[in-house]
């Protein structure tokens, strides 16, 4: 008996738990935009050297805008590279008059033309506002040779990302995992807003590094509560876990919306904050004044003040009054078994099932959690998710699988605007592609079950990751395509990981502080993939064989997982050794079982006759 069976009793997946997953789950339509959000607020617009008084210059060697535009103008002073195209980051010394007169499709197919000497952009740059109004790029200069300052601005917020995936799990299991919510809400919503105002790009970075923290916090704890399988059955988790994957999914659609329509990289942080502001106010305490008290009991009171109390619970008439239950495992976990069944008392009423508030008791409760609470007093740290030889190989394991899908993702997600279409239209495209992926990966993980999953998603994207390279640049459609067939299967992989680490892992070892673990490739993985970016200056395919070949390590990686379908979660690292580790000393032992009858075979017995049989006989 143990809490899962506690879970059935109280309703199983009733009205209790699809509220509180639908509510936890609204965050994270802006969750996902937090990590695709580099796409819009440090996107390239288009850009050449600026050319001070370029006009009246022309003027003054007898050239008309009206004869010639601006745009022949601008020849005189800029090359012309990668066809009809002005250079991005170098300016003639000199102006080149003649050029002004001469059609660009010429120039740019007698090199003679340009033949001139050149340097770098001493007067800064001049950006084309039609698809940005404004991005960090345009307003901090970050093109040409600060062009990898736009690659490590994500970087740094992933390392937000990562910090916060290893201290939020830790607090966690010390503070419990609502009151840790709560806080990455307030934080995310406070330092959104200040990265919105941040004057500088060092600024910039540093509370986009606080931000990165804060959405680990939030995706830690909201997953832990509804999806990591603390209040949802066994039998419903995966269809829960996917379909909770949904609200990331819309979360994109909503960046490329709002990205569209404001085309501002500030207006839009506040806008995907705001939400957050709205959740972190509606968690603040109030005070409460009491009404003044009658003169009989101000004569009998030492005090003639009013009584000020705090109260610490959100206002009933908030809209955003979302009361999450708190881990009834880590209440009994940390000796508040009395708080513990009191939410569970509470979910039976709201489930529909008031009969069981008088069955369950705290002693019955306490019996379901017996071996878990034996188990919780032994200290455990994170060496223990690799003391075992079990936990060892799971924890292995999940690392390369975590690392190699943040890493395939984010190289795949990061990197819009190389498809020479609307960078807008590409989001929505990626976007949308999740829908059918997680379907497929739900029915798979139900029916192939979670291993089997988990390598299938990350192989096929490492094949179409390798299949793009032999594209020509020229089919930008097919290349898009495999690209989003690419992405797809990464968020599928995704989906598949977040619920198998929390199957994987035992209660008493505590899912957040393996989540934290495990998760923690993930965020190096996703901090190393923009830097990877940076190597097609060397070779156009290089990142894509890094993403391929790595996607195919972790693909033979997972194979070695157990198999979590349909069976009951380990609530002790003892629990999670016997279940698998003796499947495979079982297994050892009929090998060798075989082995011996077969070399007895081999090896011939003497009949009564002194003849053998056996192999030997034949």
């Amino acid at each position: 008996m143990g809490f899962s069976d506690l879970l059935d009793e109280v309703g199983g997946f009733g009205r209790f738990q699809m509220i509180h997953v639908t509510l936890l789950s609204i965050p994270g339509l802006l969750m996902a935009s937090q990590n695709l959000l580099n796409n819009f607020t440090a996107g390239i617009p288009g850009h050449h050297c600026h050319i001070p008084n370029g006009t009246s210059r022309a003027l003054e060697q007898n050239i008309s805008v009206l004869q010639v535009g601006d745009q022949d103008i601008l020849q005189a002073f800029i090359p012309i590279e990668d066809g009809p195209k002005l250079a991005k980051c170098t300016r003639f010394t000199e102006p080149q008059w003649h050029l002004a007169t001469t059609n660009i499709s010429v120039i740019s197919m007698h090199a003679n033309f340009t033949d001139a000497e050149t340097e770098t952009c001493q007067d800064g740059w001049t950006y084309d506002r039609t698809e940005f109004l404004a991005t960090i790029v345009s307003e901090w200069d970050l093109v040409c040779t600060l062009r990898p300052l736009k690659q490590m601005s994500q970087t740094i917020y992933m390392g937000g990302v990562l910090a916060g995936a290893i201290i939020f799990g830790g607090l966690s299991d010390k503070f419990g995992r609502r009151s840790m919510l709560i806080w990455s809400y307030f934080q995310l919503a406070t330092l959104g807003s200040c990265t919105a105002l941040a004057p500088t790009y060092l600024a910039y970075c540093i509370f986009r590094f606080l931000t990165g923290m804060a959405v680990s916090g939030v995706i830690l704890n909201a997953d832990s509560l509804p999806t990591e399988v603390e209040w949802i059955p066994t039998k419903t988790r995966t269809v829960v876990g996917t379909l909770s994957s949904f609200f990331f999914t819309f979360g994109q659609l909503i960046l490329a919306g709002l990205a569209y329509v404001l085309r501002d990289w500030r207006k839009l942080q506040i806008a995907l904050v705001s939400l957050h502001h709205a959740i972190s106010l509606s968690h603040t305490p109030h005070i409460r004044t009491h009404p003044r008290p009658t003169p009989a009991a101000l004569n009998a009171a030492t005090d003639p003040l009013p009584v000020v109390s705090a109260n610490l619970t959100p206002y009933p008439t908030n809209p955003f009054n979302i009361k999450t239950a708190e881990s009834a495992r880590w209440l009994v976990l940390n000796r508040k078994s009395k708080e513990a069944l009191k939410h569970i008392h509470r979910v039976a009423r709201i489930n529909g099932k008031p009969e069981m508030v008088e069955k369950i008791t705290l002693e019955v409760l306490e019996s379901h959690m017996h071996k878990e609470v034996q188990s919780s007093k032994a200290v455990y740290t994170m060496y223990d998710l690799l003391r075992t030889p079990v936990m060892r190989r799971i924890s292995i394991c999940l690392m390369v699988v975590w690392f190699s899908t943040s890493f395939a993702y984010y190289g795949l997600a990061m990197d819009l605007q190389k498809f020479g279409v609307s960078i807008y239209l590409i989001q929505v495209i990626f976007g949308a592609v999740d829908f059918p992926a997680k379907l497929l990966a739900l029915a798979s993980l139900s029916y192939l079950g979670r291993r089997i999953t988990q390598a299938l998603c990350l192989i096929m994207a490492a094949a179409i990751i390798f299949a793009n390279i032999f594209v020509p640049t020229e089919m930008q459609t097919l290349r898009t395509t495999l690209a989003v067939l690419g992405k797809g299967f990464t968020s599928a992989s995704f989906t598949c990981i977040y619920l198998f680490t929390g199957e994987l892992y035992p209660t008493v070892l505590s899912r957040q502080t393996g989540m934290g673990f495990a998760s923690t490739m993930a965020r190096i993985g996703s901090m190393a993939a923009p830097a990877v970016l940076i190597l097609d200056e060397l070779l156009p395919s290089l990142p894509s064989v890094v993403y391929g070949g790595s996607a195919v390590a972790a693909g033979v990686f997972a194979l070695f997982l157990p198999e979590t379908l349909n069976i009951h979660l380990p609530d002790t690292v003892e629990d999670v050794e016997d279940k698998w580790g003796k499947q495979s000393d079982t297994k050892q032992k009929e090998v060798v079982k075989e082995t011996v009858a077969l070399q007895e075979m081999k090896d011939g017995l003497d009949d009564e006759d002194g003849k053998t049989i056996g192999l030997n006989a034949l």
